[in-house]
């Protein structure tokens, strides 16, 4: 009896411990319990993938395969209220590309209001998604860019009853080599590049 009351009181007082120490990541992330406003906090981008011909960073509709691209490079996202609307990102080299091939692409979809919050969502209040980030190895096949070497993932979004229009930026990377751990400038080459994403909830 003496020997479980004792066991009680440990566990109590190592949940009081661990309740006051400040939430925190590691590595430092962008945007859910981190204060990093993007990538290159802990990366450097300086890989041989330029922004030119070959680069693919797309948003498609699942279902369609349309690019929700518009000419001012922005994406628009349209989901009516109470609905859910997929979307497939889309990241790598177009075929042709003599430059030796990225291994593994990396993205977010973050509110840039989020970072720094605590909060743990990156999307706007009132926005759900089930799949904001991703690491993803090259090799997935996409009809709209033929013999590219891509990642092509689903993102499921769904505009609730309180969402509003808000703004994302897709912070993306390619990447080759491992990192080394607690020096994420080191081991790894990549490139790293941001676009626009328009919430619109109808």
């Amino acid at each position: 009896m003496l020997n479980e009351k004792i066991t009680r009181l440990i566990a109590f007082a190592t949940m009081l411990v661990l309740s006051s120490i400040p939430a925190a990541a590691y590595p430092p992330a962008v945007g859910i319990l981190g204060s990093s406003p993007n990538c290159l906090t802990c990366h450097v981008s300086n890989g041989p993938w330029q922004e030119d011909e070959f680069l693919i960073l797309d948003v498609l509709d699942k279902e369609t395969k349309q690019s929700l691209k518009h000419l001012d490079g922005t994406f628009l996202l349209e989901v009516p209220k109470g609905q859910t609307r997929t979307v497939l990102t889309v990241m790598g080299r177009r075929a042709g590309d003599k430059a030796e091939l990225p291994y593994r692409n990396a993205w977010l979809y973050v509110d840039p209001q989020t970072i720094g919050s605590g909060t743990l969502s990156t999307f706007p209040a009132g926005w759900e998604v089930n799949l904001p980030m991703a690491c993803r190895i090259i090799g997935d096949v996409v009809e709209n860019y033929p013999g590219a070497k891509v990642t092509v993932l689903p993102m499921t979004i769904k505009a609730t009853d309180s969402a509003q229009n808000g703004s994302l930026t897709l912070q993306a990377m390619l990447t080759k080599g491992e990192a080394v751990k607690g020096k994420a400038k080191e081991g790894m080459i990549g490139n790293y590049y941001e676009r626009t994403v328009k919430l619109i909830a109808k």
